[in-house]
């Protein structure tokens, strides 16, 4: 079935005609961690069914924002991955998740929760509590670890532990979720034993003396 247009000539419109349907950046969010699986994208996309989730990455890969790869020599096994232009949205992402941050709260009782969805909140909490900082920090939350690597010019995350990580930030999901929205602060949050921070380097010393 074709999609459809708004047929605006603007850029706003035309974005939202390749993007702006039901759960098209949530995929593009799940990706910009990094190649996956169909099967953990859906694993990860709680709420999609298989009809939709394949309908949209086919949409995602004929609009040239998605490409897959094959794994091996199975048949169908492939991983799904972001092109340099699906990779361009992380910083509609990031300023859709730094405005959406104030209205988070506390998660509801049927609310899924995944930890590397903390991700884009946190980089933008540790660039702001570290303007200029650069590194690895590897973000410890119960549900699992991703690290993120804070560049003044591409910041971006990756799932699972850092191989040499330059700082190691342990937390819960409810500090993360208040960093994330600016009610707590690094400092406060260290203060408070919420939040550790370990690490002998540049950027873990910057991180712990941060505000």
């Amino acid at each position: 079935m074709p999609r459809r247009s708004y047929a605006h000539y603007c850029a706003v419109a035309r974005a939202l005609d390749t993007v702006g349907e039901r759960w098209t950046l949530l995929i593009v969010r799940e990706l910009l961690a990094g190649p996956r699986r169909y099967t953990d994208l859906h694993a990860d996309l709680p709420g999609v069914s298989t009809d939709v989730l394949a309908s949209r990455l086919k949409e995602l890969e004929a609009d040239g924002l998605v490409e897959r790869r094959r794994v091996g020599r199975a048949a169908g096994t492939h991983l799904y991955a972001l092109t340099p232009r699906g990779r361009a949205l992380q910083p509609v992402l990031a300023a859709l998740a730094t405005w959406g941050a104030a209205g988070l709260g506390e998660p509801g009782p049927t609310d899924a929760v995944r930890s590397h969805w903390s991700a884009l909140p946190l980089l933008r909490a540790l660039d702001r509590a570290a303007p200029g900082a650069a590194g690895t920090a590897e973000v410890r939350l119960p549900g699992g670890p991703f690290h993120l690597l804070l560049d003044p010019a591409d910041p971006h995350y990756a799932d699972g532990p850092a191989d040499h990580p330059d700082a190691v930030l342990t937390l819960d999901d409810a500090t993360a979720a208040a960093l994330a929205d600016g009610r707590t602060t690094l400092g406060a949050a260290l203060h408070q034993a919420r939040l550790t921070i370990s690490g002998d380097t540049p950027l873990a010393k910057a991180l712990r003396t941060a505000d």
